[in-house]
């Protein structure tokens, strides 16, 4: 709810990364409650913390990321979960996503970013790095008749001439999921440009 302070729990095997995520999540604003740095020490620090949120390492000692993340799914499904990966692996996105995970964040993604996806899946939203978008897409059956009114709000306020920052300061979200939620939508309605979606959509009256 607004106003609500997230709290997380962030796990990673390297020291070095995870000092550095918990200083940028720290300065966006999001309280880290815990650290962890194998899959057994994070699901325990979870279910003991009950954070808002928890952003987990892929390959980790003892459970892996995935793994961790479906226990958690079953035991606090009230914490949504990110993998944080440097993998760019459509199945371990999907492996993922099956798991219960709400965002697929990659390593070389801007750390100033971050925190800002962290909020937006904490505020119940979704991110998935536009270069696997496609995957989501493709796992759909009918993907025409599922624009989501977030992607429909989005095309939208592109028809209008807005960026994708100015399109996440209207919606309270990043420019990332801004991007996110307009390549979702464009592999939705088949289209190759920006220009393409907005002109598909009006016709089949998706947006006015």
């Amino acid at each position: 709810m607004a106003g609500e302070l997230t709290t997380c729990v962030v796990a990673d095997d390297h020291p070095a990364i995870l000092l550095t995520i918990c200083g940028y999540l720290e300065r966006g604003g999001v309280q880290v409650v815990g650290r962890a740095r194998s899959g057994d020490e994070a699901v325990a620090l979870i279910e003991a913390q009950q954070p808002t949120i928890a952003v987990v390492d892929a390959h980790m000692p003892g459970l892996s990321g995935t793994a961790a993340i479906r226990r958690l799914t079953r035991s606090t499904p009230q914490c949504a979960t990110i993998l944080y990966t440097a993998h760019d692996d459509p199945a371990l996105l999907i492996e993922a996503l099956d798991a219960g995970a709400r965002g697929y964040v990659l390593k070389d993604a801007p750390l100033e970013t971050l925190a800002r996806i962290v909020e937006t899946v904490a505020a119940g939203g979704t991110y998935i790095d536009p270069s696997l978008a496609h995957v989501v897409i493709e796992r759909m059956p009918d993907g025409r008749s599922s624009l989501t009114r977030r992607e429909r709000d989005v095309l939208r306020m592109l028809a209008d001439g807005h960026t994708n920052e100015s399109i996440g300061k209207a919606l309270f979200i990043s420019p990332d999921t801004a991007r996110t939620q307009l390549a979702t939508a464009m592999a939705k309605l088949g289209a190759s440009t920006r220009t393409q979606a907005v002109a598909l959509a009006l016709r089949q009256d998706l947006i006015s």
